[in-house]
């Protein structure tokens, strides 16, 4: 069975590999490839955010987790480690539905708790270095079989194939002609000095995040819907500073060593199910917020599922 794939982020080639796995044919068609696209810049900290239903994005979270753990355990990916986080609520609240599926959740005690907050959780999560993830999937796309073609669409008929699954992302507003699709705009720095720990607040209206890598720490953000700029913003840069040092005073400015920006592809709810128009069968994955990466496994096995694979 012959299959086209529309789109080359982070989740167009985690659904091709796995369809490859399944003994389909994949061609993967996109407009840019890594290192242009928004899962190049994603700062890759597994944690489900900015991403509805929850009772599905739960599952697909949780079984891109386990499929993390296995890619540096067994396939032994060195740029995907394990590191510790915590995050800061304003009050009190159940546990997360998905803290049942990883294996390092609990509550923070009292005096481990910031000032400013009443409570959190630390969890220990994957980190993923996109500057060579992205190329180890690609790369292991090939491998299987499947084929990358570079060009843009600006609709469905333009491929021959009868089989499409539509990762298109932000594209989907042109392809798909969904409003609901709209860019939330992130800002992050680099700086080389390594917290210990990550100490985040999700909240979308205040979210700040220390994420560390093996190279750098990676410090946010922004989420400003509707926002495509992509120039850095100085303004930006000094209010994302200032929240940082709020969780993290140790956190040196002289360390900087990079900025970069990156457009959510955000819905209302993930985009996954089935669709018939006209001769053509697709099934559309998009819609990940901020939880591409987070999402990706999850969803590339539901797209698998969907196609009786």
């Amino acid at each position: 069975m012959f299959c086209t794939i529309l789109g080359g982020g982070v989740s167009g080639l985690s659904t091709g590999i796995r369809l490859l796995e399944r003994g389909l044919e994949v061609r993967l068609v996109a407009e840019k490839m890594s290192p242009e696209t928004v899962s190049d810049t994603a700062a890759a900290w597994w944690y489900p955010f900015l991403v509805e239903p929850l009772i599905k994005t739960n599952r697909w979270s949780s079984e891109s987790f386990r499929e993390f753990i296995r890619l540096m355990e067994q396939e032994g990916l060195e740029f995907i480690t394990m590191r510790m986080g915590r995050e800061y609520l304003k009050q009190p609240c159940r546990s997360p539905g998905w803290s049942e599926s990883i294996d390092h959740f609990r509550i923070l005690e009292e005096h481990e708790v910031v000032d400013g907050y009443s409570f959190g959780w630390e969890i220990e999560a994957p980190v993923i270095e996109m500057a060579h993830y992205m190329p180890w999937l690609k790369s292991r796309f090939k491998s299987l079989g499947g084929t990358i073609e570079t060009r843009k669409l600006s609709s469905f008929n333009e491929l021959e194939s009868e089989l499409i699954v539509n990762c298109s992302g932000l594209g989907a507003r042109e392809i798909c002609q969904d409003e609901e699709v709209v860019p939330v705009r992130g800002q992050v720095v680099y700086i080389r000095q390594d917290p210990g720990f990550g100490r985040y607040d999700q909240r979308p209206e205040s979210l700040i995040y220390t994420i560390p890598r093996r190279d750098v720490t990676v410090l946010g953000g922004t989420a400003q819907k509707g926002d495509w700029t992509m120039e850095i913003r100085e303004d930006d840069e000094e209010y994302i500073l200032k929240k940082c040092e709020s969780l993290w005073p140790e956190l040196d400015r002289s360390n900087i060593v990079g900025r970069a920006v990156g457009l959510r592809p955000s819905r209302t709810e993930v985009r996954l199910e089935k669709e018939h128009v006209g001769d053509k069968v697709i099934v559309h994955n998009y819609g990940h917020g901020g939880a591409g990466v987070t999402l990706s496994w999850g969803c590339a096995g539901e797209v698998a599922r969907l196609m009786g694979r």
